[in-house]
């Protein structure tokens, strides 16, 4: 949890995993720092997905927000991913939040083996269970062409429904992941301004899959490490966070 306020809520989720080997007992703690999400209400400020590896400002009116929380989903280094807005609705016990229609970006599962698609087009529902949620996905995968629309008649090749779960455990030693997370957050909150610095700067950006040969999380994650070693200095962080950055910005449209 990095923020639990009246009307902001930020959930960063940390991997702990261990790998049973054959003869050889478990293997582990690995800790990989994952996506984050962030819930806002009345949100009237939206980076939204346009598709090409390309992000937009999108404002909405005081009506179209008024009593609706945005959820922005974050990658693993925390550039953007995706936002939408939606209601959330408590009925007979039920409390159950919809989104309008989102674009996405491929997962890494798909993007890095095929590129016969572009966008994820469709629709998130979360429910509150009595021991966690679960997140249902409505998906198109579209192909675009290159100017960011539907790339013909038969643009859609598949329709995919996702459901995901989240379930509270209480017999896993999550300490590595609290260790991980005590150790680099004050970098990790760097790398957050950064990105807010960009999203108040720029309308419009794009970024870049790899730059020198290396994508941005693995270079985000290196910097995590370097940095926080053996104690943090934020201002020297922030220097090598900017820079790393803006080798990924691609075309920026300035806002």
């Amino acid at each position: 949890m990095i923020a639990d306020e009246p009307e902001f809520i930020s959930l960063q989720h940390i991997l702990v995993m261990q790998f049973e080997q054959q003869d050889e007992g478990p293997e582990g703690p690995m800790v990989v720092k994952h996506w984050r999400q962030d819930w806002r209400y009345q949100d009237r400020e939206l980076h939204v997905y346009a598709g090409n590896n390309r992000w937009e400002h999108r404002a909405l009116t005081a009506e179209e927000a008024r009593g609706k929380w945005s959820q922005a989903v974050f990658q693993v280094d925390d550039s953007p991913r995706y936002e939408a807005i939606g209601a959330w609705r408590h009925e007979g016990g039920v409390s159950s939040w919809l989104s309008d229609e989102t674009w996405r970006p491929l997962p890494r599962r798909e993007f890095s083996v095929r590129d016969d698609y572009q966008v994820l087009v469709g629709s998130n529902r979360h429910t509150i269970t009595p021991d966690g949620w679960v997140h249902e996905e409505d998906n198109l995968k579209v192909a675009l062409d290159d100017n960011g629309d539907y790339a013909g008649e038969q643009a859609v090749l598949a329709r995919e429904a996702g459901l995901n779960r989240y379930q509270l455990i209480d017999d896993h030693d999550w300490s590595a992941g609290d260790a991980y997370w005590e150790r680099t957050a004050p970098f990790w909150a760097q790398v957050r301004a950064a990105w807010d610095a960009i999203y108040n700067r720029h309308s419009e950006f794009e970024l870049r899959r790899s730059a020198a040969g290396q994508s941005l999380f693995m270079t985000l994650f290196e910097l995590a490490d370097a940095h926080t070693a053996n104690g943090f200095v934020s201002a020297a962080a922030r220097r090598d966070i900017d820079s790393a950055l803006q080798r990924f910005l691609v075309t920026v449209d300035a806002g």
